[in-house]
């Protein structure tokens, strides 16, 4: 792994040397192939510290497994039906591939396809063509060239395990996310290292009840679990869909999630996705009351934020408990126990979460669903959830504990209510519901569910996703030149996450038919999501933070966040730290209502800065979250 960053470094700076130069990748790596002779090391000096534009050619600035499909696209940006044929010419020209450590025997030649016959693509303003490589599989490191003007993509490997590295920096984004705990070498990177914060008078180890601030009698210790997002507030109902995406995730591929991850836990025994979702659910047991219900969140009265939080010295308040809380730490708890209950030294754990998950079931049953609990006094965002939202978490709690409880008041409940979730009574509610979906799938192949109730899940399952999504489902490779088709209106705020949503439906559908070529299909059109989220879009930007040192050569260099969001965290390629790497941006938002000039005039896909100002609301473009990062976890993981 070492010698394929070594390369991929090294092209770069060559790359920025020699752009002008129509044939400066074989300059270029013929000298690499002779430096990597005598020299390997650190190459961080030869990193740039400004941005070239994207290349033309668009790949996954990772690379690719041997056997999956390898599309790369060329790209016009920003066309018109008066450009001159010229300005296009390269989209139907010849490209081949090289070897970074043999440039001079290309291994594959070919000639680009224009997407639909140099049609402009509405959604992004440009004119594609494709390049298909997908014969390509010796694993290696890789460019793509033009053979007439020498231009070329980002280096990118072809390895079984392209991803892992990947995965690892994106998991670790929950590290850097935990309250209450020293970041510090050698888990942290010293760059992005600081102490335990909000645990000074006031905070959260003595969180005051919000609508009785005056009550010593009511403090709480609350201290632990991981900051929301750009923000360093902590919500309940926010963290709940993240761990059960985290936890499918494990359950979908345990192989690669492994105990070496480098966090404080690692090398106990447990995947340490596991041990990260402890941290999480830790806290969820200080939110839940002696009765078993969860108060719904904790956080500050405004927004005078500290940076780095260790710094930050305001008091600390929670909100009142709430049904969307409890149900959904009685889903997610019950899910927790489910898996752990496989590790012996997690048993005891086990069994105090199921036990706890039916505190909150009783308690949920108990009371009215609630959907103003949160009064937004403490900032920001609301916690409230509406009642279909609530009922999803219902079934999911359901799902889990009837796989614990020998209990028939669990498989009552989705007999009598799955059908009334969010994805069979929405166009587009999969998306929105997706831990409903993979919890019913569960179910669906439960060896102790009953007969008449799984049959029922199983047919109505299997016609939702075979029979009633959007036609547009079975096609979202050809609609898209950049081959991750997502409508109009799913480009809003948090639309990287409605990508990774995207995929990993996808992903069910490939794994829920037994006909092979649609497996096939699915399984394509998934990775196109992911291969989106790693450069092959409109932008050619890799929409995860400060992924230079892990293969990146177009990264998101900025984001808004309260701590990486400023000061020597600034920038990736300008400040003395950048972002910590990992973060998956919010993405392209065509609603944006800030006043940077021409983003909102821009086609849907190129509504995106890669800035962190406050004063352009940035926080509605750039904002990383929890819950963006989950989705896009449990895409990557699947391959």
């Amino acid at each position: 792994m070492k010698a394929t960053l070594f390369f991929r470094k090294l092209s770069l700076f060559f790359r920025q040397i020699y752009r002008p130069q129509k044939q400066w990748i074989f300059a270029s790596l013929c000298v690499i192939s002779a430096i990597a002779v005598v020299v390997f090391g650190g190459c961080g000096a030869l990193q740039s510290s400004s941005l070239a534009a994207p290349p033309s050619i668009l790949v996954d600035q990772f690379g690719y497994r041997p056997g999956d499909a390898k599309v790369a696209v060329i790209q016009q940006a920003s066309a018109t039906t008066e450009d001159d044929p010229s300005l296009y010419a390269h989209l139907t020209d010849t490209f081949q591939i090289v070897r970074v450590d043999n440039p001079a025997a290309p291994v594959y030649t070919g000639q680009a396809e224009l997407w639909e016959a140099g049609k402009i693509h509405p959604q992004s303003g440009d004119r594609v063509a494709w390049f298909d490589f997908s014969t390509v599989q010796t694993p290696g490191e890789y460019v793509i060239q033009n053979t007439r003007t020498g231009d070329a993509s980002a280096p990118f490997a072809i390895a079984e395990d392209v991803y892992q590295n990947v995965l690892i920096a994106a998991t670790r984004m929950y590290y850097y996310q935990r309250s209450g705990f020293d970041k510090v070498p050698p888990y942290a990177d010293a760059r992005w290292a600081d102490g335990a914060a909000y645990l000074g008078p006031g905070q959260d180890t003595e969180a005051r009840f919000v609508d009785d601030k005056e009550n010593a009698e009511l403090e709480r210790d609350m201290r632990g679990g991981w900051f929301d997002a750009g923000d360093t507030n902590k919500y309940v109902t926010f963290a709940s869909p993240p761990i059960h995406q985290l936890l499918d995730a494990y359950t979908q591929n345990p192989a690669v999630w492994t105990d070496d991850f480098n966090i404080p836990e690692s090398n106990n025994g447990i995947p340490d996705i596991l041990d990260e979702v402890r941290y999480e659910l830790d806290w969820f047991q200080r939110m839940q009351d002696d009765d078993g219900g969860v108060f719904i969140k904790l956080g500050t009265l405004d927004y005078n934020d500290a940076r780095p939080p260790s710094q930050d010295r305001r008091p600390r308040f929670y909100a009142p408990k709430c049904s969307s809380s409890t149900i959904d730490v009685a889903s997610t708890f019950a899910h927790a126990a489910l898996v752990f209950r496989d590790f012996p030294e997690l048993q005891p754990l086990a069994d105090t979460l199921e036990q706890r998950s039916l505190q909150a079931w009783n308690w949920f049953n108990r009371h009215p669903v609630q959907t103003e609990c949160d009064t937004q006094e403490i900032k920001a965002g609301d916690a409230d959830r509406d009642p279909v939202t609530q009922l999803g978490s219902a079934i999911l709690a359901a799902v889990y504990l009837s796989e614990l409880q020998d209990d028939p008041q669990f498989d009552n409940y989705i007999r009598e209510h799955f059908r009334e979730t969010r994805p069979f009574n929405e166009s587009l509610g999969v998306l929105y519901a997706s831990s409903v979906v993979d919890g019913l799938t569960i179910y669906s192949q439960s060896a102790t569910a009953p007969a008449d109730i799984q049959a029922a899940v199983k047919t109505e399952l299997s016609q939702l996703l075979f029979e009633q999504l959007p036609i547009f489902f079975q096609h979202s490779l050809t609609l898209d030149p950049y081959r991750a088709f997502m409508p109009d209106p799913q480009y809003h705020w948090g639309s990287n996450a409605v990508k990774s949503r995207f995929g990993n439906i996808n992903h069910v559908i490939s794994s829920s038919t037994d006909n092979a070529q649609k497996s096939q299909q699915y399984t394509e059109q998934a990775l196109g999501y992911l291969h989106y989220l790693h450069g092959v879009n409109p932008l050619g930007i890799v929409y995860l933070t400060n992924m230079y040192e892990d293969g990146a050569e177009y990264s998101a260099n900025e984001m808004f966040h309260k701590w990486f969001g400023g000061g020597i965290y600034d920038n990736a390629q300008t400040s003395s730290s950048g972002p910590a790497p990992g973060y998956v941006t919010g993405g392209p938002n065509k609603n944006y209502t800030g006043p940077a000039e021409g983003v909102v005039d821009q086609p849907p896909m190129r509504t995106y800065l890669d800035r962190n100002d406050t004063e352009l609301l940035m926080w509605e473009i750039t904002e990383p979250s929890i819950a963006y990062q989950a989705p896009y976890i449990q895409l990557l993981s699947s391959f």
